[in-house]
């Protein structure tokens, strides 16, 4: 999970508000008078300043005030034993190691934080005498980068809490893999080498000059026009031999399953990179697998979702990608010249945290790729019809064919579900919706209630003259409960979560507030953003394998699939620091992955549910509506 969490120093919480801060320098706003302050923290009457005493002065108060207009991040006047650095983080290319060389000359440090991207840092010392010391050193000093001419100027305040959001241990998609060391250093050498990027050549090899990066392929040539390649025509010479060496060694090794026929090099300087894509579906089979040479980098990877995860690739490893990893997520490298890169793990393949206690800069270098892939001879079959480009968006599910069928996938992907689930799903349901509200508040005094399907009683607390009861049944069933003049209120999952050029809840709240993303999980009546932790295939139910699984937070592609719900222990946990040295007890390597459970919907097209209720005998449709991605009826019995 994901909150703000306002840390107290000395032991208390807040949670101020954060707000993005533009790239630069933290000296934006205009400053206004102070009085002189020495570091005893002893207001003085005004003294007449030199120019560089002022300058100094009004700078510092700028960014005392950019930190609380742009980040919620509020200073003190009294010293405590923590400093915000401003123009001191990372994104100010200052690396950790630099930058505790520099507060270490005033005194013990008991911990620097750097958060990701931001151009400031916090440090606490062990000892107040300390941090008047820095405080009073460190305001206005000038730095030179690491591996630059640039230089920036430190201005720091002093700080008794330190907001932040801190996020879960993040896991790799599924299928996914990094593999270190499947070359040795020789072996690096003899494929770098046996690149002529110099040769002036368009076949055989299909040298190409890209915009970003410089590409040979071997085997087939990929199309970058179309994203795919021409299989009538395959290239003269097939894959380099020292390569169908590796690939014969990675075979054996169960590293790979299959053989691939085509391969792609591409040669990365510092500050280049590939945006976010998937292999073409229709192109390339199931494994799509990479050499890292030259360079270590960091991959990253985004799920329909919003989930995002970010790899490292250390120098002479492999990445494997199948399944979910392979079909679903995108994958890309950033144009940068440094990577945020955890301190304690090095180069170590996996998953890079969002540990600010741990983050530092890693430069790039040149990196050389080669990605390997079999070329597909039929059409992807893959479980994601929403990005395949075989299936395309009128794939229709295969369904039972005997009641017998029928009822086995209802009692697997319905009953057996919802028996896993129910304390989850049940709180994630709070929020009555105002259509319903409006319902129930009509009906007349004394009337009972049944709150019929996956409801939880959410509706309980509308009206204290209505009796509620509980009850699972068909439209038969809950049109037999009626009495004359009985009105029944039906809400169903619509096909169309976009209507009259407006889009559904659901689809508007893809990328809805991350602290939010425990408690929900995508579905019709909840408005939420639900928490996508990507566990590995163990932990995972077993999908129907005639029956599409849905993609949360995206358009329907079919009326029958299958919908993930990500259980959480149905606790919402919130990150709280309590020393500002310690790193969260649960890392990457020791999260323990949610298990994923498929339940199977039916989605209804327009006029469906109503051409249903209408066979029924007895009955008249008294309204029917679109409300927030449902289609929604209102029964009368006669």
């Amino acid at each position: 999970m994901m909150g703000v969490v306002g840390k107290e120093l000395h032991g208390s919480c807040s949670r101020p508000r954060l707000l993005p801060l533009q790239h630069g320098c933290l000296l934006e706003v205009a400053s206004h008078d102070v009085l002189k302050m020495d570091t005893n923290n002893v207001r003085k009457p005004r003294q007449k300043l030199s120019k560089t005493e002022k300058k100094l002065q009004q700078k510092q108060v700028k960014a005392r005030n950019t930190l609380l207009r742009h980040e919620g991040i509020e200073t003190v006047s009294s010293p405590t034993k923590s400093l915000v650095i401003a123009n001191g983080g990372l994104g100010n290319g200052v690396s950790r190691r630099q930058l505790i060389s520099v507060v270490e000359e005033c005194g013990s440090v008991e911990a620097l934080l750097m958060p990701p991207k931001k151009p400031y840092s916090f440090v606490r010392y062990g000892l107040l005498e300390d941090c008047r010391r820095a405080y009073a050193a460190l305001n206005g000093k000038e730095i030179t980068l690491e591996d630059s001419r640039q230089s920036v100027v430190l201005y720091v305040n002093f700080v008794g809490k330190v907001p932040w959001e801190v996020t879960a241990p993040t896991a790799l998609p599924p299928g996914l893999r990094v593999i270190e060391d499947v070359v040795s250093p020789e072996e690096e050498k003899q494929l770098l080498e046996s690149i002529e990027w110099t040769e002036d050549e368009v076949i055989p090899n299909a040298q190409k000059s890209l915009k970003h990066r410089r590409v040979k392929h071997f085997g087939y040539e990929f199309r970058y026009d179309n994203n795919n390649v021409d299989r009538d025509r395959p290239l003269p010479g097939g894959l380099p031999e020292l390569c169908n060496g590796l690939l014969a060694k990675w075979l054996k090794l169960g590293y790979i399953k299959e053989k691939p026929d085509q391969l792609t090099i591409n040669q990365y300087e510092p500050g280049q990179g590939i945006p976010p894509h998937i292999d073409t579906h229709s192109a390339f089979e199931d494994e799509i697998i990479s050499l890292s040479l030259g360079s270590e980098i960091v991959m990253d990877f985004k799920h329909p979702d919003g989930q995002a995860a970010a790899a490292m690739l250390p120098q002479r490893s492999l990445l494997v990608m199948s399944g979910e990893s392979r079909y679903l997520w995108t994958h890309g490298i950033t144009p940068r010249k440094f990577d945020i890169v955890q301190a304690s793990e090095g180069w170590k393949a996996g998953p890079v945290s969002a540990d600010i206690g741990d983050l530092t800069l890693n430069k790039r270098g040149k990196r050389t790729s080669f990605t390997f892939r079999k070329v597909r001879r039929s059409p992807c079959n893959c479980a994601y019809p929403s990005v395949c480009d075989s299936q395309g968006k009128d794939t229709v599910p295969s369904f039972p064919v005997s009641d017998s069928e029928a009822s086995k996938l209802e009692e697997k992907f319905v009953h057996e579900v919802y028996e896993e689930i129910a304390g989850h799903f049940s709180n994630t349901r709070h929020s009555p919706w105002p259509r319903v509200v409006e319902f129930l508040r009509g009906l007349p005094c004394g009337a009972v209630v049944a709150d019929v399907g996956c409801g939880n009683g959410k509706y309980l607390g509308v009206s204290k003259e209505l009796y509620m009861e509980r009850r699972m049944a068909s439209l038969c069933e809950l049109v037999r409960l009626l009495r004359p003049g009985g009105r029944a209120l039906i809400y169903v999952w619509a096909l169309e979560q976009e209507y009259n050029k407006q889009r559904s809840k659901y689809l508007k709240e893809k990328r809805a507030s991350r602290s939010r993303m425990e408690e929900t999980n995508g579905d019709p009546d909840e408005s939420g953003c639900q928490q996508l932790v990507h566990p590995s295939d163990s932990t995972r139910q077993e999908a129907h394998p005639m029956l599409p699984v849905h993609t949360n937070r995206t358009s329907f592609d079919s009326q029958d699939l299958l919908v993930p719900w990500h259980l959480k222990d149905g606790t919402k946990k919130k990150a709280e620091l309590t020393k500002l040295h310690q790193r969260p007890s649960n890392s990457a390597n020791s999260c323990e992955p949610s298990p994923v459970f498929h339940r199977y919907y039916h989605v209804f097209c327009e006029g469906e549910l109503e051409q249903v209720c209408k066979s029924l005998d007895g009955i008249k449709v008294v309204e029917s509506y679109h409300d927030q991605g449902n289609w929604c009826i209102v029964l009368e019995k006669q």
